[in-house]
This record gives C-alpha cells, sequence and structure tokens, in this order.
C-alpha cells in the first residue's frame, strides 16, 4: 500500500533524542521558517537539553512514546548503540502514515526497516558544522520513501547546509570524507597556525588568520565555479612565496596522506557498520 503524503502545510516533526545535532536541525529548521517551533517536539530527562530546546520555543513531551505519537516525521537522532532498542521499543507506534529518519552514523536503513516492520524510512549523513548552518549532509531513501518524502527532508536538513542525495552503498565514502573530515581541516588550521607562529605571528592572530584563510578558500571553491587545481594555480606565482610553500607539502606527500586519511575512516565505518 503506497504511503499516504506528508501534508507539507502541517505537518509535525519530532525528535527521538534531544542531543546537539538533533538541537542543531531543530534551530535551523525554525530559523529559516522551514517550521515554528511550535510544530516540533522532543523529549528528554536532562534539565539542560530541556532548556536548550525550550529556550528557543519547542515543546518538551514527557516520554519519547508522546513525541511518536504527535509527529507526522520523527528524526532518530540517538547513539548509533541504542538505536536498535529505541525503534524496537516504539515499533507499535510506528504506522507506515509516519515518515521515519535516522542520523545515526554506520546503521544501515535494512536494519532500521526491520526494526521499525516498515520501509518508510530515510537515512541521513550530516556533520558537526550543521551547528553553524554550514553542514555537508547526504541522504538516501528506504524502500517504502517517496520523491516526494525525500524532498520534505532534504528541505529540513537544507535548514543547516547543503544536502545531496546518494546510494546507501556510498555511505561509508561519505563518512569518510565529510562525517569526519571536519577534524582533517581542523588539524590543518592548528597546522598553519603553528607554522603563522614559527613564522613569528602572535598565537591569536595566526589563529585566526588559518581560520580565515580555510573559509575563505573553502567559500572560493563552492561559490567560484572553478576547478581546485585552477583556483591554486591563480595563487601561485611563478618562482614566488605560494609555489615554495605548495613545494614542500608535496614533498611531504600531503595530497596523498589526506588521500590516506579518508579510504581509512570509510574502511573503519565499513568495519563498524558490520559490527
Amino acid at each position: 500500500m503506497e504511503a499516504l503524503p506528508i501534508p507539507t502545510e502541517t505537518y509535525k516533526l519530532g525528535f527521538i533524542g534531544a542531543g546537539k545535532m538533533a538541537e542543531s536541525i531543530a534551530r535551523g529548521v525554525v530559523r529559516s521558517g522551514i517550521l515554528p517551533a511550535n510544530r516540533i517536539t522532543t523529549s528528554h530527562s536532562s534539565p539542560s537539553r530541556r532548556q536548550a530546546f525550550e529556550s528557543f520555543g519547542v515543546h518538551l513531551l514527557p516520554r519519547n512514546d508522546d513525541v511518536v505519537e504527535e509527529s507526522d516525521v520523527v528524526i532518530f537522532s540517538v547513539k548509533p548503540q541504542v538505536v536498535k532498542d529505541v525503534v524496537l521499543q516504539l515499533r507499535p507506534l510506528l504506522s507506515r502514515k509516519k515518515l521515519l529518519v535516522s542520523i545515526a552514523a554506520g546503521v544501515k536503513l535494512k536494519d532500521l526497516q526491520d526494526w521499525a516492520g516498515h520501509s518508510r524510512f530515510i537515512r541521513v549523513m550530516p556533520n558537526t558544522p550543521s551547528a553553524v548552518g554550514v553542514a555537508a549532509s547526504v541522504l538516501s531513501l528506504g524502500g517504502a520513501a517517496t520523491e516526494q518524502d525525500g524532498d520534505l527532508i532534504g528541505e529540513l536538513f537544507g535548514s543547516v547546509g547543503k544536502i545531496w542525495k546518494a546510494d546507501e552503498k556510498l555511505f561509508d565514502a561519505i563518512t569518510g570524507l565529510s562525517g569526519s573530515g571536519p577534524a582533517y581541516i581542523y588539524l590543518a588550521i592548528e597546522a598553519l597556525a603553528d607554522g603563522g607562529v614559527a613564522a613569528g605571528l602572535p598565537r591569536e592572530l595566526a589563529l585566526g588568520l588559518a581560520s580565515q584563510t580555510v573559509l575563505g578558500a573553502a567559500s572560493m571553491a563552492t561559490s567560484s565555479g572553478k576547478h581546485p587545481g585552477q583556483l591554486k594555480d591563480d595563487v601561485t606565482s611563478p618562482g614566488g612565496t605560494t609555489i615554495a610553500g605548495i613545494h614542500e607539502l608535496e614533498k611531504g606527500g600531503f595530497r596523498g596522506i589526506l588521500m590516506n586519511a579518508v579510504v581509512a575512516a570509510a574502511k573503519r565505518s565499513r568495519e563498524l557498520s558490520q559490527n
């Protein structure tokens, strides 16, 4: 039986799990005007987490069961190691009328669908920059999730950054790149700042310049329409300072190290998802 469309003008959104990622998504949804806060619910026993959601108008309910009953779209934002127990506990309430979403890393759609008892499920892999509205997220549709369902979830997660659709078989590689990638970039920023200090800059100035330089370069890569190699060439004058620095990076195997990091993280993601 085909799932009934989610009423886009009136639907209610519920979060099972009220951690930082759920908060980031909920804040983005409210800030962008996609949903008013009074159509979003969650539940949590911690006063600090309750206060975080209540501070921008989200309604807190006593139990997860209440959140599911109240919602048309349910996002499971709990830790991967507990998502099975949580979904199984709520299974009697998870009718096909409800669109289910998981952001639990490494947990496959097949398992989520088995636990829920139906396949109107969407898996989303966001990353931590969702906290500042510049996430790189990817979604994959479950067996009974419609294109309309995918568009609705794309709009929700689009409120905290950019979102792509991809086959779930790519999710381990996505984890290695965009899921783990922010940590690689933080390491690069720290190293650039250390280099600035070694060259004589005050620490605060070096860190500010390094962070802003990475931000600016990323903005150029996403908005200029040019290949990163071309952007690199645009900065690199013959016999100049930039090519001298790039030469050192190439001697150290900079590109290969980053490529290996993505491949290693993807491999580890694959290992964890098989356990």
